[in-house]
């Protein structure tokens, strides 16, 4: 299936480091973000695993959830994460979902629906396409989707930034301009009508009448 912003999160049940899950349950109203991988022990993905753990408490401050997804058992994630703390300095302290029978990353859109076999004979090649990033509301809708190849290592604090972009037009009615970060101007929807626009925000800039700026709300 192809998956699209606004879409639902598929829901699923799944073993992972930290017990077996159900997906929905598992979000219990947090904002959540699932990052996948192509396989265990592979060198990208062990930085990129490694970094995570060491921001958890960033992704923790905003309430949101990390979990990530793995082409590989639950028992293979447990021997990576020591390779992880050894080389990367932090191990990982959220769960990662074992997914040996392609379940999750089928449902996804991450591999084919016929994709079928053993996944210890399958290399980060077959799976290059299970390298997705998804951040999901608490509504349990999609919000992100970040899609990277293989060779390039993902950036996890754009994804907080996008998060906290998320988070901010989820409480005010404000978009946010090209390369912003928190503290800076934002952008008044375009759903809101100049009349409720001065009841919530007062006076603003207009560069352009489809363009009216105001400090980020607090």
């Amino acid at each position: 299936m192809s998956l699209s912003i606004n879409d639902t999160a598929p829901d699923f049940e799944a073993d992972t480091t930290h017990g077996r899950i159900r997906f929905h349950e598992w979000i219990d109203g947090s904002w959540a973000v699932l990052f996948s991988h192509p396989k265990d022990f592979t060198p990208v993905c062990t930085t990129e695993l490694g970094y995570m753990a060491k921001i958890q408490p960033e992704f923790e401050r905003r309430g949101v959830k990390i979990i990530g997804l793995s082409v590989d058992s639950v028992a293979d994630h447990a021997t990576w994460a020591s390779d992880i703390e050894e080389t990367q300095g932090a191990k990982p302290n959220y769960p990662i979902i074992g997914d040996a029978d392609f379940q999750v990353s089928k449902l996804y859109g991450m591999l084919p629906a016929s994709t079928a076999g053993d996944a210890k004979a399958r290399t980060p090649n077959d799976n290059q396409t299970v390298r997705n990033v998804f951040v999901i509301g608490p509504d349990k809708k999609i919000k992100l989707i970040l899609v990277y190849p293989m060779s390039t290592g993902r950036n996890f604090d754009e994804v907080l930034r996008v998060i906290d972009a998320l988070q901010l037009s989820a409480k005010h009615k404000v978009s946010t301009p090209v390369n912003w970060k928190p503290g800076d101007d934002v952008i008044i929807s375009g759903a809101v009508s100049n009349d409720e626009a001065r009841q919530l925000f007062g006076e603003w800039k207009e560069p352009k009448p489809y363009i009216r700026i105001v400090p980020q709300p607090s």
